[in-house]
């Protein structure tokens, strides 16, 4: 992986499994297990995403199969108990679909699944057609960039524009993606600024910060 993958289609699974509105449950399960998956897109047409059937949709069959709730359960979790009985994606499916597009950046992409406590997104182009899935474990594929490859990053985009006349060298060193700065820099204040920025590179573990400023006079 050359360079810093920021967007989703960086990562993204192209290769997805999906169903239509019409998919019966136990096929929907069948197909969650076979593929190893906890969701599934619903499609329409030629592609279209129009819900998500994930395991949380799924479970109300089981947790209700042979219980008589009570008025109050009723009345507190009446789309659960709906889908208890529920026989088809269409039924089964939370709707409308939870998206991303493939030019969103990874961080916009992991605060959805963390706002929303979802662990897979379907990616969609502008008309709303299934193009790939970002998981998860996706998103943690930018831990596994090689050392060099962020030191390069963090010198070109964080350090030569910043400190164009340094003091001294400034020194990038990165070990299992924890970057260390080290030399003396013109600017004091613009320290926490690099500091900031190489964290944001792709990849980067932590930022562990030597610089001084120059003495003036």
């Amino acid at each position: 992986m050359t360079g810093s993958p920021h967007h989703v289609d960086d990562v993204m699974t192209h290769s997805v499994v999906a169903v239509g509105r019409a998919a019966p449950f136990k096929d929907i399960v069948r197909l969650m297990e076979q593929w190893q998956v906890s969701a599934l897109p619903v499609l329409e047409g030629e592609g279209r995403v129009v819900g998500v059937v994930s395991e949380a949709d799924l479970l109300p069959k089981e947790e209700f199969r042979d219980t008589d709730p009570d008025r109050y359960t009723q009345r507190q979790r009446l789309s659960d108990l709906a889908k208890a009985g529920a026989m088809t994606a269409e039924e089964l499916m939370s709707a409308p679909a939870v998206t991303v597009r493939p030019g969103s950046t990874l961080a916009q992409a992991a605060r959805i699944m963390a706002r929303l406590g979802i662990k897979r997104l379907p990616v969609v182009d502008g008309e709303g057609m299934l193009e790939g899935v970002v998981s998860r474990a996706d998103l943690l594929k930018v831990f596994l960039r090689p050392d060099n490859d962020i030191a390069d990053e963090v010198r070109r985009d964080v350090v030569d524009i910043l400190f164009q006349a340094p003091a001294e060298p400034v020194h990038v060193m990165v070990t299992e993606g924890v970057v260390t700065l080290t030399g003396k820099v013109p600017d004091a204040a613009l320290i926490p600024v690099a500091v900031r920025l190489a964290r944001a590179v792709e990849g980067v573990v932590d930022v562990d910060c030597h610089l001084s400023g120059s003495e003036m006079g």
